[in-house]
């Protein structure tokens, strides 16, 4: 069974309804998913930073929410440690906004994914197809 760290914003109930129901859909679909918002509830800063660094160690890979004008700070850094670490990262944009230096992505972030899911249409079925394709 493949295990996915659902890496995404998660300070807004926006941002945590659509996080909490990608990773249902994802359970639903036979996958362990680490959800930072579930697993770091009541814990301090330094907590949250080893409980979310170790939810990479024992992942299969990264599915990185890259919604916002910006990409979300942390979500970045759990971008770039999964890369070091040589987990495939696949990052989902639905946000339309073009910011960034690709397509609305910063080139780093988007250079380093495995692979990039840009759009609202049919996005879950699309995140199950490249979660396949890595994994093969």
């Amino acid at each position: 069974m493949k295990r996915i760290y659902l890496a995404g914003p998660l300070f807004s109930t926006a941002e945590t309804e659509f996080n909490a129901k990608l990773a249902q859909f994802l359970k639903e679909n036979g996958y362990v998913v680490f959800l930072p918002q579930d697993e770091c509830k009541n814990k301090t800063g330094k907590e949250i930073f080893e409980t979310c660094a170790n939810g990479i160690e024992s992942s299969d890979m990264v599915l990185a929410v890259l919604d916002g004008a910006d990409a979300d700070s942390g979500t970045c850094w759990e971008c770039g440690y999964s890369y070091a670490k040589g987990k495939p990262v696949i990052g989902l944009r639905t946000d339309f906004r073009n910011s960034g230096d690709t397509r609305g992505f910063n080139a780093m972030i988007y250079y380093s994914a495995a692979s990039v899911i840009e759009g609202a249409d049919d996005y879950h079925q699309k995140v199950l197809e490249q979660i396949k394709k890595i994994t093969r």
